[in-house]
């Protein structure tokens, strides 16, 4: 099987790290002009531009404030030309323990929600917004095992952040399938990556292993080729899915 992504135009949020500076990677390795978005990192931004072997562009947005995010696919559009696909893979999970006063629990609550759920719900929309004018388009949702199996009290916003887009995926799938729309959710276990250090730092490496049934923690670069799989065009008939990839932490 041979994966091209010659001749498409890809959105990866939060590409200036971790999961998403893999998948841009792995896209543009591919053959896909890659669009890398981040949100402040310009340095790490440029970075990861420098080593992607295809044509690329840096595109900054701030995901929190929701009147920047609208009108950011149309602009890329605008810009670029038409985009292919969008892998909605920036997100934020702050710790929010349940012995803070509610305002202080609510103030992180809400910022989880603006970037995690509020931004992708905007993005989705206008990225479908241009693709139904092609006719084809994929989208492609980073959402977490803690989307089906819930999280420690800690994190209760993320995970429900991160349930949102399960049903966003598949509102979108089921909707506009006939327009050539298809969308897809991956949901991963815990991964190696700088956000995740707070956590490990937290609760320890151990924990974490005596979490999943294989023996080394998930890395990035583990979850691009699935995306690059989902973006290709040879799985469309998995429109709707969810993707476990979790190193069996999770089972359903």
């Amino acid at each position: 099987m041979q994966l091209s992504l010659a001749n498409q135009r890809i959105l990866v949020t939060g590409a200036s790290r971790g999961i998403g500076r893999a998948i841009a990677q792995q896209l543009s390795a591919s053959g896909a002009e890659v669009i890398v978005h981040y949100n402040a990192n310009e340095e790490a931004a440029r970075a990861v531009l420098a080593d992607l072997p295809n044509k690329a562009h840096l595109e900054a947005c701030n995901l929190a404030n929701p009147a920047e995010v609208s009108g950011f696919i149309p602009r890329l559009a605008q810009k670029y030309g038409p985009i292919s696909a969008l892998v909605n893979n920036a997100g934020i999970s702050p710790a929010a323990p349940d012995t803070l006063p509610t305002a202080d629990w609510l103030a992180i609550w809400e910022q989880v929600m603006a970037v995690n759920t509020t931004a992708v719900g905007i993005l989705s929309k206008e990225f479908v917004d241009q693709a139904r004018i092609q006719g084809n388009g994929r989208i492609v949702m980073i959402s977490s095992r803690a989307a089906f199996r819930g999280d420690t009290p800690d994190y209760m916003a993320y995970a429900a952040s991160k349930g949102a887009l399960v049903s966003l995926m598949r509102s979108i799938a089921r909707h506009y399938g006939k327009e050539g729309i298809k969308a897809f959710l991956i949901a991963p276990g815990f991964t190696r990556t700088d956000m995740a250090a707070e956590i490990l730092e937290q609760y320890g490496e151990d924990f974490a292993l005596k979490d999943i049934a294989l023996p080394e923690l998930t890395r990035p670069e583990d979850l691009a080729p699935m995306v690059t799989l989902l973006c290709s065009g040879l799985a469309d008939h998995a429109t709707g899915t969810s993707i476990d990839m979790n190193a069996g932490s999770y089972v359903r």
